[in-house]
């Protein structure tokens, strides 16, 4: 398992770690963002679509549970937000399952909540706070 950290990011600075964290990704489609609440999971998120330069601009799928953003290249982008769900059986119900098989990307907050549809390539991204208020960014490469 390859790793990545990043230490001491600010805000500023979110759309350079977005393009170096874009590049260790390599081929993984999906990505799961973890981290405290208010960490910066969606901040990050808003960086990578503009990379990825989406036609709209990305924001909390808190309610709807997942945002489908689609890019001037004609990418589909998938964005969950799963703090909301109760158990695993809700993910199955929104097809969380064919949305990670279909190979576009698809940015997952709060993946620890569902566990079983995880696929064994993926992205690792926990995003955490340090005294100063920055952020640090541990990547992991998995499968």
């Amino acid at each position: 398992m390859n790793k990545l950290e990043i230490v001491d990011v600010t805000l500023e600075q979110l759309p350079e770690i977005a393009a170096k964290i874009a590049s260790f990704a390599e081929n993984r489609s999906v990505w799961l963002l973890n981290g405290q609440m208010g960490a910066g999971k969606t901040t990050f998120i808003k960086a990578l679509c503009q990379l990825w330069q989406t036609t709209t601009e990305a924001n909390s799928p808190s309610y709807s549970i997942v945002n489908e953003y689609e890019t001037i290249n004609g990418k589909t982008i998938y964005h969950f937000d799963c703090y909301r769900l109760n158990n695993e059986d809700e993910a199955y119900d929104i097809g969380l399952e064919e949305y990670i098989e279909s190979g576009n990307i698809c940015l997952i907050e709060w993946s620890e909540k569902i566990p079983s549809f995880i696929p064994t390539q993926h992205l690792l991204i926990q995003i955490s706070l340090n005294n100063n208020s920055n952020r640090i960014f541990s990547v992991y490469q998995n499968g």
